[in-house]
């Protein structure tokens, strides 16, 4: 008998920690697939911009309309993976970014412009940061769902405006992620 009872007990102390493991995966929110997909207008916004040289003026993605503009969403500065990510950017800022010509690279994340400027200016970056502290530019891209660091998605907005490429994830550390984009710059950029 007391061995029939320690058994309904084990089961019933079981099943209780099965149920709390499963409300508690109900609870929690399945990773958000980027809000936005290919041919959608690319939501406005105006962010802190800094470069290495400090505090740039407001981003503001309407204004500029005509170019190709890249949105980087990464987690957070001087990390390991957003390190290789932005030094892979800085290495191949000719090839995949046609060294700036009609072409502007914003990496984002929740840093301060303080980090990130001391970032951008100790490693030589040659392109844009925006400082998302309220992390709205995040969620309006799916980047951010208010909590926590961006995830690293990247989204290319040709000069109409319009999303032509979305890599979510971003796979920083494979070439042909780089392969990839450098291809949807060039076509986003002849599609003007």
């Amino acid at each position: 008998m007391i061995k029939f009872s320690r058994t309904i007990a084990i089961s019933a102390l079981s099943f209780a920690a099965l149920s709390s493991v499963h409300a508690q995966a109900a609870m929690t929110p399945a990773p958000a697939a980027p809000l936005l997909k290919v041919g959608d207008i690319a939501p406005d916004f105006t962010v802190t911009s800094v470069t290495k040289n400090g505090v740039d003026k407001p981003f503001h993605l309407a204004e500029h309309k005509g170019e190709t503009v890249v949105l980087a969403f990464f987690p957070k500065a001087r990390t390991n993976g957003c390190t290789t990510q932005m030094h892979a950017y800085r290495d191949q800022y000719d090839k995949v970014f046609m060294g700036g010509k009609k072409v502007t690279l914003v990496g984002i994340s929740i840093d301060s412009d303080t980090a990130l400027i001391s970032w951008a200016k100790d490693d030589g970056f040659p392109f844009h940061f925006g400082a998302d502290t309220d992390r709205k530019v995040g969620m309006a891209y799916g980047a951010n769902m208010g909590t926590g660091n961006h995830k690293r998605l990247l989204y290319v907005v040709d000069p109409k405006g319009k999303i032509s490429y979305i890599a979510a994830p971003f796979l920083q550390m494979a070439e042909a992620a780089y392969t990839d984009l450098a291809s949807a710059v060039t076509q986003a950029s002849g599609s003007k």
